[in-house]
């Protein structure tokens, strides 16, 4: 089981969605704990940036998406941001699937 990190920033932010996308990105968020790596399911990716830093995106619905980094030595998730999946989208520019 891994622990969550969330800076008190995109608590607040989260906290002022509308009472379904709050609990729908919360269940999601929480459901890192278990597996934050990709699967079988698409709703998460391994990206990085040009310089090789690693982290991670999360679909939450179609509304939605998280960007994340995972420290395994310290069974760690920390949230580094959640926003609109269309802005999500603009800064995918920025990254590239770990898998190209």
């Amino acid at each position: 089981m891994f622990h969550l990190l969330i800076e008190q920033e995109q608590v607040d932010k989260i906290n002022s969605f509308d009472e379904k996308s709050r609990r729908i990105t919360k269940e999601k968020l929480l459901s890192l704990r278990e597996n934050p790596y990709p699967g079988k399911r698409g709703d998460k990716e391994k990206l990085c940036l040009k310089d090789g830093y690693v982290l991670y995106r999360l679909h939450i619905g179609r509304t939605w998406t998280a960007f994340y980094r995972i420290y395994d030595e310290d069974k760690a998730v920390k949230i580094l941001d959640v926003m609109p999946i269309e802005q999500a989208h603009k800064k995918y520019g920025h990254f590239r699937s770990f898998s190209e």
